[in-house]
């Protein structure tokens, strides 16, 4: 049995020229990361006498509750509260609904055939 081995060449210019160092802080709690990444920034922050581009963000793993574990709500945009006026809005239409539902109408006495408008009466023709 005989195995064929075929060597292919790497892509020239298949990586980015931009993927550098960079820093990224979270800010919630000011912690920062250096990692490489090609992301466009024009802030800059100094780490160990070495000046490096920064990009800040709202949230990271050191600040996420699903990497902490704490139940801690942290909304920059105010999604939160948009989301809970929502749901007041629709608590309030339910309400409004069910009171409406709930009403009673008070029905007619039903018409028999000879009370009713237009309806032939006996014996008239």
């Amino acid at each position: 049995m005989q195995l064929a081995i075929i060597a292919r060449a790497m892509k020239k210019d298949l990586h980015p020229d931009t993927y550098r160092p960079v820093v990224f802080q979270d800010l919630n709690n000011n912690t920062t990361f250096l990692t490489k990444s090609t992301v466009a920034t024009n802030d800059t922050i100094k780490l160990n006498d070495v000046e490096y581009p920064l990009v800040k963000v709202h949230i990271s793993s050191t600040s996420h509750p699903f990497f902490t574990g704490q139940e801690k709500l942290v909304d920059i945009e105010g999604r939160v509260d948009k989301f809970k006026a929502r749901q007041e809005a629709a608590k309030v239409r339910a309400e409004a609904m069910k009171k409406a539902a709930g009403k009673t109408r008070i029905k007619s006495p039903r018409l028999d055939e000879s009370q009713k408008i237009g309806s032939l009466k006996p014996g008239k023709h």
